[in-house]
């Protein structure tokens, strides 16, 4: 009896705080895992466009997607509602005083995780950021973002510029601004990301300087494109998840927006992320027609916006 007593105490497999503890071995910690979503949801996910309220099928749609934080775009008024009818924490990004149902903001992040301290720099319409606690030990500070679409062509390699020329186009208008601004607001965070890493996401409403290469250029009238913005965004040392996932356009396009009856299909939106103890373990992007039916998980749901979601899933050791 003393033997049996002794052997089943020592198979007993502790889990607390993400530890497994087993008799004769030693404590060691098990990754964490959680999973970020970026999505535009329309003008607060009831676009004039749509067939019927799609706000009911945002929420079904993140339900049935079931990601962990969800970096939103268009909140518009939409935002509180969405997170209390999910039991997420909600953090707007506004002024602090800002009503949570303000109908022009534009950013906000949900999330099933305890939220910390805010960052404001910039223009609050394009950037905010807040710390995520994932556990009393581990945190993230997460950025939702979202990036003027001027210059914008639904066919850029059709408007008779050379790829460099494309560049400079680009980088036209207030974007070099409004991008540098933000990488420097970032800055003093990714200087620490070995121990609190760093996602950012959004719409970015430009195309990536990875999808525009040599095997995809027969879809781009033979162009490849060194795309300035995302590749500012990866010479601070982030990385785009789901091009390290699937790292081959033309198997993998991962369009993310577009419009029916149109040739402007594009993979616009992204999950960056830098962080030492970050790995990718998936990541996806779903996108349909509005008005069209979607199945996720065994739900159906109206699909109810112009943009597709991106979700990747992390570990985190």
């Amino acid at each position: 009896m003393k033997l049996l007593a002794y052997i089943s105490l020592c198979s007993i497999l502790f889990l607390g705080n993400s530890q497994l503890c087993q008799c004769g071995q030693k404590s060691e910690k098990l990754p964490l895992s959680f999973s970020v979503m970026v999505w535009n949801i329309w003008h607060g996910g009831n676009d004039p466009d749509l067939k019927e309220d799609g706000r009911p099928h945002v929420i079904d749609i993140i339900r049935s997607a079931d990601p962990d934080i969800v970096l939103m775009i268009e909140t518009y008024g939409s935002g509180k509602m969405i997170a209390d009818s999910l039991g997420y924490y909600f953090h707007l990004i506004d002024k602090s005083d800002t009503p949570l149902d303000n109908p022009h903001t534009n950013l906000s992040i949900l999330s099933r995780y305890l939220l910390g301290n805010r960052v404001d720099f910039y223009n609050y319409f394009n950037v905010g950021g807040i710390e995520v606690l994932l556990n009393d030990s581990t945190k993230l500070m997460v950025f939702d973002t979202w990036l003027n679409y001027q210059p914008w062509d639904n066919q850029p390699h059709l408007i008779g510029k050379t790829a460099e020329e494309l560049v400079e186009w680009e980088k036209s208008g207030s974007r070099p601004n409004e991008v540098n601004t933000i990488l420097s607001g970032l800055q003093q965070f990714m200087d620490n990301t070995d121990e609190v890493p760093v996602i950012v996401g959004g719409d970015f409403n430009i195309w990536s300087h990875r999808d525009w290469v040599e095997s995809n250029k027969g879809i781009h009238n033979d162009l490849v494109v060194d795309w300035w913005t995302l590749a500012a965004f990866e010479n601070i040392g982030l990385i785009d998840s789901y091009r390290e996932k699937y790292p081959d356009p033309q198997h993998y396009p991962g369009i993310s927006w577009g419009m029916p009856g149109i040739a402007d299909d594009h993979r616009i939106d992204y999950i960056l992320y830098k962080g030492s103890g970050l790995k990718v373990i998936d990541s996806q992007i779903r996108k349909v027609n509005f008005n069209e039916d979607v199945v996720i998980d065994g739900k159906c749901s109206m699909f109810p916006s112009d943009h597709g979601y991106v979700i990747t899933h992390f570990s985190l050791n």
